[in-house]
């Protein structure tokens, strides 16, 4: 049985990207990643220095499972996006310089974007698919289409509007 365009892989992830903070969860994943790999001392080492050597490698792991949390669970996103940015914040003391500054930017602009994301937004439709609708609309019999209106139209919808048209 062959399967449509609309059954493949693709489209089942966009559908699920749709759902959920993805951009945001991502960038806050992939600072967390780049924290803990630009992390200079050993576990070891750390170990022996205490406590401040721990949180480096504490935070950029809590920025590392808030990301990932917020992609698998997006109901709690504003509570991830919080803890996010605190941790993104609080890497600039502990571990480097919150990863030479990539990774504190990555983290803030994440945590950001996770927290502005509403969920009950429509998907944007891409490019094509409005192109597409605007032709179909063009299309309806009895419609009067872009290319059958006169140079004077703006006028005619001003006129009918009460606004003055300027040029």
């Amino acid at each position: 049985m062959a399967r449509g365009p609309e059954h493949g892989v693709r489209p089942a992830f966009r559908r699920w990207r749709a759902r959920r903070p993805f951009w945001g969860g991502l960038l806050l994943a992939l600072s967390g990643a780049e924290i803990l790999l630009t992390e200079k001392a050993s576990l070891k080492v750390v170990m022996h220095i205490g406590m401040q050597g721990l949180a480096g490698y504490l935070l950029p792991v809590v920025m590392l499972l808030c990301g990932l949390l917020t992609l698998f669970s997006p109901a709690q996103r504003v509570f991830y996006s919080i803890i996010g940015i605190l941790a993104s914040l609080g890497s600039w003391v502990t571990s480097n310089l919150g990863g030479f500054f990539v990774g504190l930017l990555l983290g803030a602009v994440g945590s950001c974007l996770v927290f502005g994301w509403l969920p009950d937004q429509e998907p944007r439709r891409s490019r094509r698919q409005r192109r597409k609708d605007a032709r179909a609309a063009q299309d309806v019999p009895g419609e009067e289409s872009v290319a059958d209106t006169t140079e004077d139209a703006p006028e005619a919808a001003a006129e009918a509007t009460g606004e003055a048209v300027r040029r």
